[in-house]
């Protein structure tokens, strides 16, 4: 079956063009169809109480989408004036600010400590607007609202909160975005140019997998992507394929040389590698598909898009690229070059003399590398994710030292709860620790008066469907230990008096991702060390050469993880999930690579020591080639890239790569030469000669 279809693929090249041009066509509308989704907090999952808060604060107080806007410097007549407005702008469902509790002729000093604390500066040179939406707060009607009051807004303004710095986030992406790709191609080539025979080869490869990166952006059947998937899964994908693409490349040259006949050439090359592409390739499925089983379903978005990526890039390689390669043949070959590549002999022969030193330092440096990267500082604040130039995220320091708001907690509870209880319940509150102040209903008309003599446009801030609700300002930033302590005491204090309350916002949020993701990141990597363990005991027939290579790899893993500890810096809560599963399936290629061909040497009746020199020698330029375009990739939206989640993913991928190819090029070959007896006695048919049979028993 696959040699018919490598016939027909060989022999047609011009309707496989055509079919996979027209096939861009769909995809293209499919890509401008799907959304982006720029807030992380709802890949949450749904039992978490923080979520359903949420959700009471979305689906009954319309409260989810908030902005906060600062205004100083400004007469109460005029910032009136903004208000009415602001409140006008399409998105914009409502705005709260003195007047909508008293009027502005009233003195400041009149007014209820609560209200100052709340509307007013420590100063008193600033106010503050409270801004609620229609829709969420990555609704496109949200930003478009956002849009329009920045368009209002002189120096005296300042806007932030969460769907600001969403919006800002969402501009900021969309500008950098297509320079990423564009950093990523020319740095792809600029490499691939030096280290193939052909100057116009890399072209041709490059744009076989545009089509399978379109092909992928474009089936995201699912609705919306993260803003995360969006900007690293192209720069991925063309990393951790343009393997095969090479191993096509390579094998139709062999064929070359057998048959002058290019089309019979092509359709042998793509009967022989076929098979071999499909089998490399599930090593980095498997990694990416490790991510699904997150609760974070953040992963689970990223693992199915780069899962999908992954096939549909082996599919272009075997369908698209060799159509291709036979379309552009003449030009390929005639502008031949000597490749840049080092032999790699003198590494290979040093590897095995000091084989006794190198196997030591490996092991040396598993037990500091383990524990060294438990203590790299992580943080779980997408403040931090941003540039602090950011509009939104300077604005928000001006929310942080004027207002003392550096989170805002909001807290659910049931209406029939008596308002004693319910003052008892604020004043324990605003006696935690680090809560600047708390605004409920009866913060404006105390337990005495009725709730029949209070007007219906402040009993809704405040009570609606069954709920009141309360906002409470916390000095801590988000993710922080003293806002997570904070928040259980306060949780302590609410389930005294609503066993069925909730904590809801940013703060709460962050602490339950803190949570989740910890566990979430142990069973990611459980699951990806153990499903490419099998897979390769089951290649290799072996016990013992999964053991070596995971290790191998787990150690440049490791190795990656700790570097920000001696750098000093911090690091995103996602990037050690990606990158554990991530390096590990795209890299361990590598190690495969180089004990196959230490095996096929063996088989060939060379003594071990020739074997691994000449396996080693023959790896290590692929494994140089393979690391090298990864990292170019990579690293080149490193240095281009803003927005610090994205920037920090890229940097350790690009260093990754880097370190499992000097692992596997130093030290793998020193523990297969050092191991070779007990892998021979653990692995069925390791060292068989051609023409003897294997006793599988």
């Amino acid at each position: 079956m696959i040699k018919k279809i490598a016939h027909f693929i060989a022999y047609h090249p011009k309707i496989i063009l055509t079919v996979a041009t027209l096939l861009l066509i769909p995809c293209i509308f499919g890509y401008i169809g799907t959304d982006i989704n720029y807030d992380i907090m709802s890949y949450l999952p749904d039992d978490l109480d923080s979520v359903q808060g949420e959700v009471i604060l979305d689906k009954v107080f319309g409260n989810s989408a908030n902005a906060f806007l600062v205004i100083e410097d400004m007469p109460s007549k005029d910032v009136a004036e903004v208000k009415q407005k602001v409140s006008q702008i399409d998105g914009v469902k409502s705005v709260t600010w003195i007047d909508s509790f008293v009027d502005i002729s009233v003195p400041e000093s009149m007014l209820p400590d609560v209200v100052k604390d709340i509307f007013y500066s420590t100063d008193g040179d600033s106010t503050l607007m409270m801004i609620q939406f229609d829709g969420g707060s990555a609704d496109e009607s949200t930003t478009h609202a956002i849009k329009d009051i920045k368009k209002l807004m002189n120096k005296q303004c300042f806007l932030s909160g969460m769907s600001a710095i969403m919006a800002d986030t969402e501009d900021l992406v969309n500008k950098e975005a297509p320079i990423y790709i564009a950093i990523a191609v020319v740095l792809a080539l600029i490499a691939l140019s030096f280290t193939m025979k052909s100057w116009i080869l890399p072209f041709v490869l490059l744009m076989a997998l545009a089509y399978a990166v379109i092909y992928n952006m474009g089936t995201n059947f699912f609705g919306s992507i993260s803003y995360i998937t969006q900007s690293i899964a192209a720069i991925l994908q063309l990393g951790v394929t343009m393997d095969y693409s090479v191993f096509l490349m390579d094998r139709y040259d062999e064929e070359l040389l057998r048959n002058s006949n290019k089309n019979e050439a092509m359709s042998r090359a793509i009967s022989k590698t076929f098979v071999s592409l499909a089998g490399s390739s599930l090593t980095t499925v498997f990694g990416f598909l490790a991510l699904c089983f997150m609760s974070f379903t953040l992963g689970l978005d990223i693992g199915i898009v780069m899962t999908k990526g992954v096939i549909l890039g082996v599919l272009s390689v075997a369908i698209v690229l060799p159509a291709m390669l036979l379309m552009f043949d003449k030009p390929i070959h005639r502008f031949h070059h000597k490749p840049l590549v080092p032999k790699f002999k003198g590494l290979s022969e040093f590897t095995v003399k000091h084989r006794k030193a190198i196997a030591a330092v490996f092991l040396i440096l598993i037990i500091p590398s383990f524990m060294l990267k438990n203590k790299v500082d992580v943080y779980y604040d997408f403040q931090k994710a941003l540039p602090q130039e950011m509009t939104s995220v300077s604005s928000l320091s001006k929310l942080k030292n004027d207002f003392n708001m550096a989170t805002t907690h909001f807290v659910i509870v049931d209406e029939t709860i008596p308002a004693h209880d319910m003052t008892k319940m604020v004043n324990e509150f605003e006696n935690v620790d680090g809560i600047s102040s708390v605004l409920s209903l009866n913060s404006f008309v105390g337990s005495a008066i009725p709730e029949s003599m209070i007007p219906d446009s402040v009993k809704e801030i405040c009570q609606k469907g069954g709920y009141r609700l309360m906002m409470m300002n916390s000095v801590y930033g988000p993710a922080t230990d003293e806002e997570n302590a904070q928040i259980d005491k306060l949780l302590d204090i609410l389930h005294k008096y609503d066993e069925n309350g909730y904590i809801t916002g940013e703060g709460a949020l962050s602490k339950d991702l803190v949570t989740v993701t910890d566990r979430d990141f142990k069973i990611t990597s459980i699951i990806s060390i153990a499903a490419i363990f099998i897979l390769i005991a089951i290649c290799f027939k072996s016990i013992s050469i999964p053991v070596i290579l995971v290790a191998s790899i787990e150690l440049a893993i490791m190795i990656n993880e700790s570097v920000p500890f001696f750098t000093g810096t911090e690091i995103p809560f996602i990037a050690p999930t990606i990158i554990g599963c991530v390096q590990l399936g795209a890299t361990v290629d590598y190690a495969i690579l180089m004990t196959s061909r230490f095996r096929e040497e063996l088989r060939n009746g060379k003594d071990k020591k020739q074997a691994i020199i000449d396996a080693a020698q023959a790896s290590c330029r692929s494994i140089f080639q393979s690391a090298l375009v990864f990292f170019c990739a990579t690293f080149g939206v490193y240095l281009v890239c803003n927005v610090m989640l994205v920037k920090s993913i890229c940097a350790m991928l690009a260093r990754g790569a880097i370190i499992s190819a000097l692992i596997i090029m130093i030290c793998l070959p020193a523990i297969l030469y050092i191991c070779e007896g007990l892998i021979e006695k653990t692995t069925i048919g390791f060292n068989k000669k051609k023409g003897e049979k294997v006793n599988e028993n």
